[in-house]
């Protein structure tokens, strides 16, 4: 029998009861939608710039998933390029309107992101919750440059990237709620490689996310 550490069933509780989207996607009125096609469009050319890997790799999936997906990439690129804004208010301002769109899946006339990832929200049945604590977790960045534990940093993971792949399963689908573990771990597990990968230029921008614990056991400060 596995036993699940501390952090995970942290995780789990955060993730909350997850319900077999039984409801098929609502019909694919999209395509016939100029606005919307356009606004798919945009979403599609920023995963393109941002990461050419996953422009790829989501040219895989059939064009209503495919678009779905890089919706998601797209309001979750703009959400944590809001982190970078240098002007307090106007990053607070930005914040509240994507937990505001989150929530009510209504957003602001010409905001093309928005707009492919509302409807997205709404064809696949996507938890509302979990757009909310990704934006909480990149917003974490701002006031949090150091973790105490191992458990602190992980539900900083969760936050930023275990997020993302609960809000793809709903895109890609699943049959159990038993993909819902997976999924928190994955997300870990590549955040934590980020972070190994990028431990030296997180120092420099005065960011240290390796564990305080960690690093003191090997009698590093």
């Amino acid at each position: 029998m596995q036993v699940q550490a501390n952090w995970e069933n942290q995780l789990l509780a955060l993730a909350g009861s997850v319900p077999h989207p039984r409801t098929r996607p609502l019909f694919s009125y999209w395509a016939g939608d100029a606005s919307l096609r356009k606004a798919y469009k945009q979403a599609e050319k920023i995963t393109a710039q941002h990461s050419k890997s996953f422009y790829f790799a989501s040219g895989l999936l059939p064009e209503e998933k495919r678009s779905a997906v890089r919706a998601l990439y797209a309001f979750c690129r703009t959400v944590d390029d809001i982190v970078d804004e240098p002007s307090e208010v106007e990053r607070d301002s930005q914040l509240d309107y994507w937990r505001a769109m989150a929530e009510t899946a209504s957003f602001a006339d010409n905001d093309l992101v928005a707009a492919a990832w509302a409807d997205t929200l709404t064809r696949y049945h996507i938890p509302r919750h979990y757009a909310l604590q990704l934006i909480d977790g990149v917003a974490r960045d701002l006031v949090q440059s150091r973790y105490q534990t191992f458990d602190e940093l992980a539900t900083y993971c969760y936050g930023v990237a275990s997020t993302v792949g609960l809000m793809s399963m709903y895109i890609v689908g699943f049959h159990s709620s038993e993909a819902v573990s997976y999924a928190i771990k994955l997300g870990v597990a590549l955040q934590m490689t980020n972070i190994l990968r990028d431990v030296g230029e997180d120092h420099k921008n005065g960011r240290l996310y390796l564990p305080r614990e960690e690093l003191a056991f090997y009698g590093i400060q």
